[in-house]
């Protein structure tokens, strides 16, 4: 592989699908908490709205979603999303949806207790939930939610088949150019690699620094 279409067609690509990962794992966790947080709430109507969200984004296909909101949305609505939005959408919202199951169940988890006494102290709602139940809650959301973010690296390689230039684009671009798959797929793979890498090393720091708040030393 020559170093110009490293340089024109590679490196853009890692680029883009940096990008694609963080603006679409920001959204995720946004609606990870936004409906996680409603379906421990005390309005049965919220947790109904919230479940049923849930259920609808983790039962279709991220794939089809970004289809959807790439050529059906436009009839619809009468303006035309960017690709790399739509796809960003589209992960964000499927993403988020397992997401807020990370943080109902690790909500559920902490000890009625601790619950308890913020009623005793005569916190409010949001008073406890900040105070008492996140502190607590989000060092257990860590280890799923790196999973989860390691699933959507590799989620964006769909966003190819939109035309987007990331990593996965860019390798095809490079096959076509070179017929040689074996050196470009292999040196995708390695990207993909490096770039999980990366992102798990960083979850596992906020790990250990938000448990070591709690007391909890993590090995």
């Amino acid at each position: 592989m020559t170093a110009g279409l490293w340089q024109n067609w590679v490196l853009p690509g890692i680029w883009t699908t940096v990008q694609l990962t963080l603006y679409s794992a920001a959204l995720a966790t946004a609606v990870a908490f936004a409906v996680g947080v409603a379906r421990t709430g005390h309005s049965r109507f919220v947790r109904f709205l919230a479940g049923f969200y849930t259920e609808v984004f983790r039962g279709t296909s991220a794939l089809v979603l970004m289809f959807w909101l790439f050529f059906v949305l436009p009839s619809l609505v009468g303006w035309q999303l960017v690709p790399m939005w739509a796809a960003v959408l589209a992960l964000g919202l499927s993403y988020g949806a397992y997401g807020a199951e990370v943080v109902r169940g690790a909500l559920n988890a902490v000890p009625p207790a601790q619950r308890e006494s913020g009623i005793a102290l005569s916190f409010t709602p949001w008073q406890r939930m900040r105070l008492i139940l996140l502190p607590q809650a989000v060092p257990e959301m860590i280890p799923p939610f790196c999973n989860l973010l390691v699933e959507l690296l590799k989620g964006t390689a769909l966003v190819s088949l939109l035309g987007v230039g990331d990593v996965s684009f860019a390798a095809y671009l490079v096959r076509l150019a070179t017929q040689d798959s074996a050196q470009i797929y292999t040196v995708t793979l390695v990207i993909y690699f490096a770039i999980a890498f990366a992102l798990t090393r960083g979850m596992k720091v906020l790990e250990r620094r938000t448990k070591a708040n709690l007391g909890v030393v993590v090995k």
